[in-house]
């Protein structure tokens, strides 16, 4: 019987780290599944902000005077967010980055955008537009929204994956990290907002 304790003892212990192992393993797919189904969320608000712009692009061109220097910048600038895709199961901070510089371009444009329509006054009239700005408006709030819950999914996923014992595991297992939204740069300092009264 002793020279088989050790055995025993061996598979014992083998035993006990496989349990572990697809325990881990089925808790992780379920963090990993979290992350790519929020990840959905995004891209799906981000598609809903991009099927905006066509018709807010036409209605604003059935002003001739509009400028349509803006409005083509607009239309490449959803081209370029639109043509940039990523793997939900494998999302880098590299990838995160170029996904967040196009979605700033257009951010931009339509920013620009707005600002000018603000010129208009029978643009600004117009309820179809007005109708429009503010489900764009909206949509953005979604956005923030939506990168919010991707941020708290995937932090619950990264401190799964770098806790211990589950760190020397989670790599086998085919568990990384992944990438957060950040702050675009510049945004941490406050806008300047200066009122000219007049002389």
């Amino acid at each position: 019987m002793k020279k088989w304790l050790p055995a025993i003892l061996i598979l014992g212990l083998l035993l006990l780290a496989g349990t572990y192992a697809a325990n881990l393993n089925n808790r992780l797919v379920e963090l990993d599944e979290g992350v790519s189904s929020q990840w959905g969320n995004v891209e799906s608000s981000y598609q809903r902000r991009a099927d905006l712009i066509p018709n807010i692009v036409n209605t604003a061109k059935g002003y001739a005077e509009f400028e349509q220097e803006t409005l083509t910048r607009v239309i490449e600038a959803r081209s370029k967010a639109t043509a940039v895709t990523i793997d939900p199961s494998n999302i880098t901070p590299q990838q995160l980055e170029q996904f967040q510089e196009v979605q700033s371009g257009l951010s931009s444009a339509l920013a620009r955008l707005l600002a000018v329509f603000e010129r208009y006054p029978d643009l600004k009239a117009n309820e179809n537009f007005k109708e429009l700005i503010n489900e764009l408006e909206r949509t953005e709030n979604r956005i923030n929204v939506e990168r919010n819950r991707y941020n708290d999914e995937a932090r619950k996923l990264n401190i799964e994956v770098k806790q211990f014992p589950a760190k020397i595991f989670a790599g086998m297992l085919g568990f990384d990290e992944r990438a957060y939204f950040e702050a675009d740069e510049g945004t941490e300092d406050a806008p300047t907002v200066e009122f000219d009264f007049g002389s």
